[in-house]
């Protein structure tokens, strides 16, 4: 998990330098507001189940029959889904002008939700089994990667970047869905209407949450795009996919630990809080170092990484700069914690609260401070969700801080 996900951030890391590079911030700006729209669609196919689905195969491996009716049932949603959402792109890049103008880059970059929708890393994590799929993974972002040194030399060529970049999630999703066999003996089966609302019940309030999270996250960036330009979406994007860089340097521990935390509450509650508090104590010390040389070496790190043409990006790196300290916290209080004790409508309520208190902030934000505005927004957003994910289990009686023991009986 850890190599699946670490290449998913230094292949785009490795390619960030060069690319903004070739097409300038106005192309690659472009490019970015593309994805950023796009993101929307991939939180709906994803509908949640990276949790929720992952739990039930985490708590059912051993059960055949069970595996393999919850795949055909997430699947089927999932593709039923993503047709959907090819019609509402579809009838948006037409009916906005905005959008219509490059109307092919948003076609070329759906495909992201095509690969996302093939590619059941929801299935593996659930099993535990991720040595195949990651190699395979990574050797189509590999292949990709290389093509886009090779093939985009101009401002000109934006497109085929988005295509390349694309076109690793598609392949990638090919190859997933050809190595099912090889890591559990699943079985294609008709999903009953049971399992098929099963799905859709448990996946609603994790959908919920992760609709409300883009509402802080992708949504800073298409809503700068919609108030600014694209010139200034490129300095913002760059600047955030370096902080992006260095919290993903922890999304594989957290991705990694959520199945055994879901099996071990099912054992032991006290096991499992205490699991939590040490990988708490761990994450949240990596992450503040992390943090720290974030904001310090930010200038150096524009520069070496971005160009002389990005200086307008250090100071947004550096309103961002605390973000992947407080997003690790609030990943082990919410996700790790609240999601794993069955807290996931709370769990929704505060990143809902979260997602429209960011869109009422960000547009005067913006209009004041331009890409700082969506920066600052973006921080006060997050902040927000760490203190009320923390509010919530403290009044819960789960003090993950501090290990406070029961008061022993008064003598009589």
């Amino acid at each position: 998990m850890t190599i699946l996900q670490g290449a998913n951030y230094i292949l785009p890391l490795i390619t960030l330098p060069y690319l903004v590079r070739v097409l300038g911030p106005e192309r690659f700006g472009l490019l970015a507001f593309a994805q950023a729209f796009t993101q929307y669609f991939v939180v709906l196919t994803d509908y949640g189940f990276n949790f929720t689905a992952t739990r039930r195969i985490a708590i059912h491996r051993d059960n055949r029959q069970e595996v393999s009716e919850t795949f055909c049932a997430v699947m089927s949603i999932k593709f039923g889904l993503m047709v959907i959402s090819f019609l509402l792109m579809a009838a948006t890049v037409f009916a906005v002008p905005k959008f219509h103008a490059d109307w092919p880059v948003y076609f070329v970059t759906f495909l992201i939700v095509l690969g996302n929708v093939m590619f059941p890393t929801w299935f593996f994590q659930g099993m535990e089994t991720m040595k195949y799929t990651a190699a395979l993974s990574i050797s189509a972002r590999f292949v990709t990667t290389v093509a886009i040194f090779i093939f985009v030399r101009h401002q000109s060529d934006y497109l085929l970047a988005a295509g390349f970049q694309s076109a690793s999630m598609v392949i990638g999703g090919l190859l997933g869905l050809l190595s099912l066999r090889r890591i559990a003996p699943l079985r294609l089966v008709l999903p009953s209407r049971q399992a098929l609302a099963t799905a859709l019940s448990e996946g609603w309030h994790v959908f919920v949450s992760t609709a409300a999270i883009s509402l802080y996250t992708s949504s800073n960036a298409f809503i700068l795009g919609l108030i600014t330009n694209n010139v200034t979406v490129g300095y913002f994007s760059a600047a955030e996919k370096i902080v992006r860089a260095v919290q993903g340097m922890f999304s594989p521990v957290s991705q990694a630990i959520y199945p055994h935390i879901s099996s071990l509450v099912v054992r032991s509650r006290e096991a499992a809080v205490e699991f939590i508090r040490k990988s708490l104590k761990w994450m949240g010390l990596f992450s503040f170092t992390a943090s720290a040389l974030l904001f310090i070496l930010a200038e150096p790190m524009v520069v070496l990484i971005l160009g002389q043409e990005y200086l307008a990006s250090v100071v947004l790196v550096r309103w961002m700069a605390a973000l992947p300290f407080i997003i690790a916290l609030s990943n082990v209080f919410g996700m790790q914690t609240m999601l794993t004790f069955g807290m996931d409508r709370l769990v929704s309520r505060v990143l809902l609260l979260a997602g429209l208190m960011n869109l009422t902030i960000i547009v005067p934000l913006v209009c004041a401070l331009g890409p700082e505005g969506a920066a600052i927004s973006l921080l006060i957003t997050e902040t927000f969700v760490v203190v009320a994910c923390w509010y919530v289990l403290e009044k819960g009686h789960i003090h993950l801080l501090s290990a406070r023991k029961r008061p022993s009986p008064t003598a009589v």
